[in-house]
């Protein structure tokens, strides 16, 4: 068929180009330098297990550098999660295009943000962007240079967290395990919450199954539609308005 072998070329040409990580944070106070309080790989390859520990926050076969910063943000700000191809890569670098799927970005609230490896309970969603008007979240971040625009939620309470900034892309989604999912955390300081809520919260493993409908999708001869909506992966609940 004509859209499969399209299908199967567009997969092809982005594996020599593709792969990104997430290796800076921009707040309302400034942008700091690449890997400053991020957990960068070298490597820019992604995690595609859904249930191995390096969900989390990145890891084997792409080893991250820990870090000793932290970075204060301001609760009900919007900060950009910067990602690039590579550690060098420039905003004309972001990603290959034919990397399409959604964008999200959670929360876990920790005692220390330079030490907590991210695995286990407390995560909570923050953001999400899917598939609208034709454009997935993945051609939005890269269509704007790199920037994930991520409001931290004022109801929430002040301390240290990780940021886990991710993209998934679903150009390999065909079939279990396929989906490439991308991820970085930054350790930040979050001030000014006026702790209203406490967010419902879930584990990282255990936020996606490997056959969530999201992961498991063939993008090019069942694209998303009116009748068939794409379902973002993971519980998301918006604290906003909270």
């Amino acid at each position: 068929m004509k859209v499969s072998i399209l299908g199967a070329a567009a997969v092809l040409a982005s594996v020599a180009s593709g792969h990104t990580i997430f290796c800076q944070l921009k707040t309302s106070e400034k942008t700091y330098p690449v890997s400053h309080a991020i957990r960068t790989p070298t490597y820019d390859g992604p995690q595609t297990d859904v249930n191995n520990n390096n969900l989390a926050c990145n890891g084997p076969p792409n080893p991250t550098t820990p870090s000793d910063k932290i970075i204060n943000v301001k609760a009900g700000e919007t900060v950009s999660a910067i990602w690039r191809h590579t550690l060098q890569s420039g905003a004309n670098d972001v990603m290959d295009p034919g990397h399409k799927g959604p964008v999200m970005a959670y929360l876990k609230k920790v005692s220390d943000a330079t030490k907590d490896s991210g695995v286990g309970g407390g995560w909570f969603k923050i953001q999400e962007e899917g598939y609208s008007n034709g454009k997935w979240g993945t051609d939005n971040v890269i269509n704007s240079g790199g920037n994930q625009q991520i409001k931290i939620p004022e109801c929430i309470e002040d301390g240290q967290y990780l940021l886990r900034a991710e993209m998934i892309a679903l150009h390999g989604a065909r079939s279990v395990n396929g989906a490439q999912l991308y991820m970085e955390c930054a350790q930040i300081n979050i001030t000014g919450g006026k702790a209203t809520k406490k967010p419902a919260t879930a584990s990282i493993p255990g936020i996606y199954k490997s056959n969530d409908p999201g992961l498991l999708i063939d993008i090019y001869n069942k694209p998303p539609g009116i009748s068939s909506p794409y379902k973002i992966p993971g519980t998301y609940r918006n604290l906003s308005g909270v």
